[in-house]
């Protein structure tokens, strides 16, 4: 089994190449070019290195979502058109659960944040019994008061991830009153690898969706549609 894994719903550009034990490769890229410009290229290179042809590969696991809703769709784009060509599965994974996967093993919850903008994040709770992953906070776009509070409700350390840590720092120092602690940077923000691995497991499990089938997790609406309807509710104002 071989499982190619992409990851583009932040900043953060990353594919990796999964065995049955093994991370064959990983390529991941966190600066300021579009994953329009990066990920193809990526793809290329580990399939590469690896010498791995299309054949070899079984299914296509991807972060399905929530991020960004431009970084999603070319994700979903890149996707949808390889597994369409090699005529293979897609394993959707959130997120989420794919950032929190890179602190498997510790023990603790993991509560990644990613700034959906307008003073909210896209976030979730996630714990591993072995190599099970168990959520605790359903994905969700929420403000970071509400979210302390739920973390609070939880009664256990926690262990904060993703780009917007940084941002609400203040707020969760102020707000958190269980133990925590801030993931330190190597392991913040989304890895291909991680999302191959919870892929892996879902792939056993036969959840899998065609090509076709294939769509993001946005969780709310973009800013264009969103003022999308600003302006036509204004017009009907009138």
């Amino acid at each position: 089994m071989r499982i190619l894994a992409i990851d583009s719903s932040a900043q953060v550009a990353s594919v990796a190449l999964l065995s049955e034990d093994a991370v064959l490769a990983e390529y991941s890229v966190d600066y300021r070019k579009t994953h329009s410009q990066t990920l193809l290229p990526m793809i290329d290179e580990v399939l590469r290195m690896t010498e791995t042809v299309k054949e070899d590969i079984t299914a296509i696991a991807v972060a399905a979502g929530p991020g960004s809703f431009t970084g999603l769709r070319i994700g979903a784009a890149t996707v949808k058109g390889l597994a369409m060509v090699w005529n293979v599965p897609v394993i959707p994974v959130s997120t989420i659960a794919g950032i929190a996967a890179n602190f498997a093993g510790s023990g603790d919850i993991v509560c990644p944040l990613m700034d959906a903008r307008r003073g909210q994040v896209y976030t979730g709770a996630y714990g591993f019994n072995g190599s099970t992953i168990v959520e605790y906070i359903p994905d969700t776009c929420i403000t970071i008061g509400p979210l302390m509070e739920k973390v609070n409700e939880l009664g256990r350390k926690v262990i904060f991830a993703g780009d917007a840590y940084a941002v609400f720092r203040e707020a969760i120092e102020k707000g958190v009153t269980v133990p925590y602690e801030f993931a330190p940077i190597h392991r913040a923000k989304q890895n291909a690898a991680s999302v191959g691995w919870l892929g892996s497991a879902l792939y056993k499990e036969g959840k899998t969706v065609s090509a076709e089938a294939f769509v993001p997790t946005y969780l709310r609406i973009s800013q264009a549609e969103r003022e999308r309807a600003e302006r036509l509710e204004g017009s009907a104002d009138t």
